[in-house]
């Protein structure tokens, strides 16, 4: 376990799902080391799948950069000492959807 508070960045989740995040993160802390960010990563997406439905990407680190797009009320960025984790569901931009929708429609023209 990585001694410290978490420190809460970014977030528009309800505080419900936010302590989900950080117990997750606690106990995924509990079984693995800090330098396996990846299988920290993976427990924590995991596990929000399951409570909260599939479509969470999480990263896991301590020196990322990033620039996501998300659901609303889906996004939370905090640190637990040195260590930062992302989480959140993702979202197509609106244009993307417009796209994907045009192409569907020439398939079926």
């Amino acid at each position: 376990m990585l001694e410290g508070k978490a420190i809460i960045g970014e977030t528009d989740m309800l505080r419900t799902m936010q302590q989900d995040a950080l117990n997750l993160a606690s106990k995924a802390l509990d079984f693995y080391d800090v330098t396996e960010a990846i299988e920290i990563a993976r427990f924590i997406k995991k596990e929000f799948d399951r409570m909260h439905g599939p479509g969470w990407q999480c990263i896991v680190g301590t020196d990322f950069g990033s620039f996501v797009t998300h659901c609303c009320g889906c996004f939370i960025y905090f640190c637990i000492g040195s260590l930062a984790i992302l989480l959140f569901r993702g979202s197509a931009a609106p244009e993307a959807q417009e796209n994907h929708f045009s192409a569907l429609e020439a398939v079926k023209a």
